[in-house]
């Protein structure tokens, strides 16, 4: 087993000053300029020095991250909202073209060259980077922060009225797993109202982050927004073509397996037609899994979970409820979603989410958790750009943490018929999740690829995404609702282009499941190797050391189907 991380570690500044209030311009800038200064005589003094923009890097990063939390813990909050945007508009461009500067600094080092082979995929990133910079784009990259955090600010206020209570959207999702097909659709209903009734806003909202986009891209000479999102994401391990390749792989293999889901759903549930208030409710009946009330029991028992995976990620796990780096519930104001962030400076993550008491809750903590994982397994590393592996990896890290604790759900479901429920709805979520990614990924490709569409067109075509993907589900007379459904996906507004790396994990993740089912302790070494490496290997090099292939195509599509498949079969009816 790899040898535990202490979370309590403290790494003190050696080149930052203690006291240095970095939210503050003023006080950043000579702190580069000092770095700018320094000529490194040596390989050995080249490797000091880029610890020293590491150090300064993390703590402005630390800051950024505190003020997002807090923005989006509670977005009805002028004074979050202000403290979070003024870091945006007054530092963040600042510390970008300070980040230019350093880069080039770095570049023009006759030691570059002499730094130890580790150092490879850093100088490629950073070459990739002063490549794609323009000191033009920075104000608009400041404009496109705002039209995001004015995302989160409008969906976070969307509340409904239902049974007597003002609910947040999320706490209307457990009225769709209610046995009373009536009580589904009138929260459906109601939930669709809502997000219908912020549709305009929406749109034009993404309209005006589409042209900032794609003017982000004409300035740094790239042709087309996704070329320029390809080379900032820095995918050097694959092309869109590879995308397509999954998009194909996914409808060749997945919607039939879906499909035959949602058949027998339909089925079990006796009704005509599958609706869209019909994919949450349990189709034998069953009233909802119901796994806890209180956060403080979804955070006790995920605790007990961790510790059947590993007693060392139950360890990390206590530490961070004892330091109160969890944000659970869910309430008004706070924007929606879940996320896990890294306190870059005291090198610890954040989880956030809301949580209303479902089994989905349990789910997402599980794999916020692997994520938080992650970022505990490389607190020793010296270079910050080494701590965050690329998001494929990164989101391997936490669904296969999905996977790895499906056999021991007892704690939340000590009944062993909800518990092969649970399990099956893992499963299930899998099957269903795959045909979501390969939605969202070719809507975003038709997206960007044709500039100057009208709202209409960009309806039509999420409409022949979706229909592509979901062939079971029908929407006759919800045609509105359905042509904004995309509206609900974050990612679209907040991170372009971020979304077929769920897919790609998520086949990374599959197989680190089958590998665990043969040799469960081998396959969390593996798991546990693979996170330690963070983002100092490339991704072909990170999937190896987790026991798993890079490719996303039909040939590793095609037999995860099949086992899934097979799996479902073993479980027997939902």
């Amino acid at each position: 087993m790899a040898v535990g991380v202490d979370p309590r570690k403290v790494f003190p500044r050696r080149f930052v000053p203690p006291d240095a209030d970095l939210g503050r311009w003023e006080t950043i800038e000579p702190l580069g300029a000092a770095l700018l200064a320094r000529t490194p005589e040596s390989p050995d003094a080249l490797e000091r020095w880029l610890e020293d923009v590491s150090e300064l890097l993390a703590a402005v990063g630390e800051e950024r991250a505190r003020r997002y939390i807090a923005m989006t813990s509670q977005t009805d909050d002028p004074e979050r909202e202000r403290a979070y945007l003024t870091f945006v508009r007054e530092v963040e461009p600042r510390m970008k073209a300070l980040l230019q500067r350093l880069d080039e600094h770095y570049l023009a080092s006759p030691h570059r060259r002499a730094l130890p082979e580790r150092y490879r995929l850093f100088d490629r990133s950073v070459q990739t980077r002063v490549a794609l910079f323009r000191e033009a784009n920075l104000p608009l990259e400041v404009r496109e922060a705002e039209l995001e955090q004015q995302y989160q600010k409008v969906t976070g206020a969307m509340t409904v009225t239902y049974r007597g209570a003002e609910r947040t959207l999320q706490q209307m999702a457990r009225f769709l797993e209610e046995p009373d097909r009536a009580t589904r659709e009138e929260a459906w209903r109601l939930i669709a109202g809502r997000r219908l009734a912020d549709r305009e806003a929406l749109d034009d909202l993404y309209d005006r982050l589409l042209a900032l986009r794609a003017e982000i891209a004409r300035n740094a000479g790239v042709p087309t927004y996704r070329e320029y999102v390809w080379r900032r994401r820095e995918r050097f391990d694959y092309t869109p073509e590879d995308c397509f390749r999954f998009h194909d792989a996914v409808e060749a293999h997945l919607v039939p397996l879906a499909a035959r889901l949602h058949r027998a759903r339909q089925g079990r549930l006796g009704v005509e037609r599958l609706r869209p208030w019909d994919l949450e409710v349990d189709p034998s009946g069953a009233p909802p899994l119901r796994p806890f009330e209180r956060p403080e029991e979804l955070a006790a028992r995920a605790e007990e979970i961790f510790a059947r995976v590993d007693p060392e990620f139950a360890a990390q796990f206590r530490f961070l409820r004892e330091e109160g780096l969890l944000d659970l519930a869910s309430r008004k104001g706070k924007a929606p979603g879940g996320y896990q962030a890294t306190l870059t400076e005291r090198r610890w993550p954040f989880i956030f989410m809301n949580a209303v008491g479902r089994d989905t809750d349990v789910l997402t903590l599980l794999h916020e958790g692997g994520h938080a994982f992650n970022a505990l397994a490389v607190r020793e590393e010296p270079l910050l750009a080494y701590r965050h592996p690329p998001m494929e990896f990164a989101e391997v890290a936490s669904m296969a943490m999905e996977l790895l604790t499906a056999d021991h759900l007892d704690p939340f479901y000590p009944d062993p018929e909800e518990r092969r429920r649970a399990y099956r709805h893992r499963l299930e979520r899998v099957i269903r999740l795959l045909p979501w990614v390969a939605t969202i990924d070719a809507f975003q490709h038709w997206v960007y690829t044709h500039p100057g569409h009208s709202r209409e067109e960009r309806r039509a075509a999420w409409v022949a995404a979706y229909r592509r993907f979901h062939p079971a589900v029908d929407w006759s007379g919800l045609e509105e609702p359905l042509e904004s459904l995309w509206h609900a996906q974050l990612h679209l507004f907040l991170a372009p282009f971020y979304y077929i790396e769920y897919g790609i994990a998520q086949l990374g993740a599959l197989q680190v499941w089958l590998r665990a089912r043969a040799d469960y302790r081998d396959a969390v070494r593996r798991y546990r190797a693979a996170l330690a490496l963070g983002g100092g290997a490339p991704l072909p090099a990170l999937f190896a050391a987790a026991g798993a292939r890079f490719a996303f195509d039909a040939g590793t599509v095609a037999p995860l189907a099949a086992s899934l498949g097979a799996e479902l079969d073993a479980l027997g009816e939902p």
